[in-house]
Parts: structure tokens; C-alpha cells; sequence
């Protein structure tokens, strides 16, 4: 069956004919429904609602998978095939014909209320000799649960996980099913960045703000020991939990490294301040003092404020809210116009949102590429092609493969 081809009919540029000459219009933003919070204002151009691109691009989809469990993440195994995570706790491996192998065995058990579950899956850089992953689940404890890293190896066959060692642990347990986070994603020094969420309820996540609690950030370990990493800008312990990186930030359910070895993530924000970030070591990025978007009550969250000394801006920001989940940079032959662009799944947007940047890391161009289902996770396929993860709440989900519509 012929792949179903998409493509968003509106450009950014649009040519009016009047008295037989063109007229140039100016550039359409890319998200055009009424604000949460507008008076709000961003605090530099293209920091929000940034122009559609010149040209739309032509998409065709299709299922590579489907009746799948609720999956949260994937990842390419060498050999083409593909690691799937279910949320309910459950791992397995997805043939090249979309076909899933039995549930491997040696997974721990996860708390999966709510948001929690197993979470992000990424394999070791030195995957090809030692076979070791890192996966990251709300892990069931005394008082609570937590968002935990463990490690261990998959075996040959892909049966089982051996070895299994919880490696990090965020603190403090909470006892909530909301904001675990989390994305795992690798330096280009062998160290792993871990995301985390501030747990959600107030006052609780006001600990964002706080360098000596584990809520609402982003951590740098050391993968062999779980240890926080050298270089770490709270390394001595002795103003912050050695371990972080950045923080400051609600719910990061996105991330990934660039080709230049620059970590960016995405974060949930309330009713409305979806952030684009790019972390950088020892920063606070504000939440919940600043943030664009309301409370979902409708009120302020705070003071109301979006900006104050001291505290980060978003690279990017949306209102209304995609639910971002899942990012890659776009590196491949099957998209050329999407050559080191940011791929991210949304949500709530239900497709694929598509940034192009400057020589600045700022915004020059949002397009989104509808798919017609919540978007949970997305990579960049050996092929070039972009392999998007699908959810339904409560329900299946399926994998599907956006390439070029060359009959578009």
C-alpha cells in the first residue's frame, strides 16, 4: 500500500496578485491559536511563534508497527531492528518486519500510576563490544517513588537483561504520580545527561529552585560509577548536589545531544511555556519564579513574571503548549532541508514540530508536520528516515516512517 502523503498547504510566504503584480505578505507564525497568557511578550524576535518555513515540506507516512503496548521511548539496535519501552514496565525488541519479540525478561519493577513507568531506554556508546543500556522508570521506594537510572546488559539473543544495577537515583522520594521526566542522552565525553521533573505539586516543586534538592533538574554522571561527572559546577558538594548540571526547570521529557556535543532538551510548562533550552552547566532556568504560560486554574504562576535578573530565557517557547516528548537532531540524506534542524514529538499537537536554526542556536523557522496521534518519542532511522512513536492513553501504540513524498 502506497505510503499516505502529507503536507502542510500553508507557506510563510504568501503572494496576493493585485493589477497583475505579486505582493509578498508577511510570514506566517507557525502556531496561530489565541495565546493562554497574551500579555505576555517574548524577550527577543522569533523567541515564540517564529515564521513557517518558505516551503512546506512533502511528507509520506507509514506503519512500520503497530498494536504495540503503550510504549515511552525506542531505540535503533545496531543491526537495524528496535528496543521499545513499554510504560507499564516492559521491554522489547521490534523486527525490521514490525514484528515485537517476546517481553524480555529482568526489567524491574516500576511505579505506573499516572505519569510514572519505564521511561527513557538509550545503549552505551561502547554498545557493539559490551551490550550495555541505561534506562531510566519511576522506581517504587519506601514513602514514595523516585525517577532512578539503572544499568545493565542486554543479552545476545536480546532475551534478557543481565546485570541489572539501579546507578543513580533522584532524592527526595516523593509520593505523587506526576513529573518524573525523563530523558537520557549521551556527551560527547562519554557522560550521561539524565533529566528529571520537579514532581509537579506545589509547594514541592518549588524545589527546582533549590541546588540541594534533586527535583526539577538536569544531572551529569559519570555512566560506569553513577557518580556525578567531572567538571560539574556543584562538583565540591558544598552548594549543590554534585551531580547537576542545570536546573530550574518543571517536567523535561525531551532531550538530546547536537552535532557539536551541545545538550538541548525540551520541558513541559504549564497552560502554555513549553520550553526549548539549552542547558548549560551551573544555570537556573527559572521555574516556577519565571515562566511563560498560566497556571491551569488560570492564574499566575507566582508573581506572574517572565523574566528576572540572574535566571535563563528559553531558547524557544509555546503558547498554547505542544507537550513535547522525545527531540532528535535531524542528521540524514531523506530530508536535506531538515539538515540540523530539531525534531520534536508533540503531544498535544499530535505531530511532529520541526525547528531550523540560526548560526546564533535561536529559532529561524517552526514548521509542523501533522500525524494525527500523541507523538512520544522520535528517531533518526539508519535509513535517514524519521521514525516517530505513537500513543493513545491507556491504549496501543504504533511506530510510524516519515520520509519524502517524492510523487508530492
Amino acid at each position: 500500500m502506497r505510503p499516505i502523503a502529507l503536507s502542510l498547504a500553508t507557506t510563510s510566504l504568501l503572494a496576493l496578485s493585485f493589477a497583475g503584480a505579486a505582493i509578498a505578505q508577511p510570514a506566517q507564525p507557525a502556531e496561530t491559536a489565541r495565546p493562554n497568557a497574551p500579555g505576555q511578550t517574548p524577550a527577543f524576535e522569533n523567541q515564540t511563534r517564529a515564521p513557517m518555513p518558505a516551503e512546506a515540506t512533502d511528507v509520506a507516512v507509514e506503519t512500520v508497527a503497530e498494536d504495540l503496548p503503550h510504549l515511552w521511548s525506542m531505540e535503533f539496535l545496531p543491526d537495524g531492528r528496535m528496543l521499545v519501552a513499554a510504560k507499564e514496565g516492559a521491554m522489547q525488541v521490534v523486527g525490521k518486519d514490525g514484528k515485537p519479540g517476546p517481553a524480555i525478561a529482568g526489567v524491574p519493577e516500576v511505579m505506573s500510576r499516572g505519569q510514572g513507568g519505564l521511561l527513557d531506554i538509550a545503549l552505551s556508546p561502547g554498545f557493539d563490544e559490551n551490550r550495555t543500556i541505561f534506562f531510566s522508570f519511576s522506581e517504587p521506594r519506601e514513602d514514595g517513588n523516585g525517577t532512578s537510572v539503572a544499568r545493565a546488559t542486554l543479552s545476545e539473543d536480546a532475551s534478557s537483561l543481565e546485570d541489572v544495577a539501579v546507578i543513580f537515583r533522584q532524592t527526595p522520594t516523593y509520593d505523587g504520580t506526576k513529573h518524573f521526566g525523563s530523558r537520557l542522552a549521551f556527551g560527547p565525553d562519554g557522560n550521561l545527561f539524565v533529566t528529571v521533573g520537579e514532581r509537579s505539586d506545589t509547594p514541592i516543586r518549588d524545589q527546582a529552585q533549590d541546588p540541594r534538592s534533586g527535583l526539577g533538574k538536569v544531572f551529569r554522571i559519570d555512566p560506569a560509577t553513577g557518580q556525578a561527572a567531572e567538571g560539574n559546577p556543584f562538583a565540591d558538594g558544598e552548594t549543590g548536589l554534585p551531580e547537576i548540571w542545570s536546573y530550574g526547570h518543571r517536567n523535561l521529557q525531551a532531550a538530546t545531544v547536537d552535532p557539536d556535543g551541545r545538550l538541548w532538551t525540551v520541558e513541559h510548562g504549564p497552560k502554555g511555556g513549553d520550553e526549548l533550552n539549552r542547558p548549560e552547566a551551573g544555570l537556573n532556568y527559572g521555574w516556577p519564579v519565571i515562566t511563560y504560560g498560566i497556571d491551569y486554574s488560570g492564574a499566575p504562576i507566582g508573581q506572574g513574571i517572565t523574566a528576572r535578573e540572574g535566571l535563563e530565557q528559553p531558547v524557544y517557547y509555546w503558547d498554547p503548549v505542544i507537550g513535547p516528548s522525545g527531540m532528535a537532531f535531524y542528521e540524514g540524506e531523506e530530508f536535506p532541508d531538515w539538515q540540523g534542524a530539531v525534531l520534536i514529538g508533540g503531544l498535544v499537537s499530535k505531530g511532529l514540530v520541526v525547528l531550523k536554526l540560526d548560526d546564533d542556536g535561536r529559532v529561524a523557522s517552526e514548521e509542523r508536520i501533522p500525524l494525527g496521534a500523541r507523538i512520544r518519542d522520535v528517531k533518526i532511522g539508519p535509513d535517514g528516515a524519521v521514525y516517530a512513536v505513537t500513543e493513545s492513553r491507556g491504549g496501543a501504540s504504533t511506530i510510524l516512517r516519515l520520509t519524502r513524498d517524492r510523487e508530492a
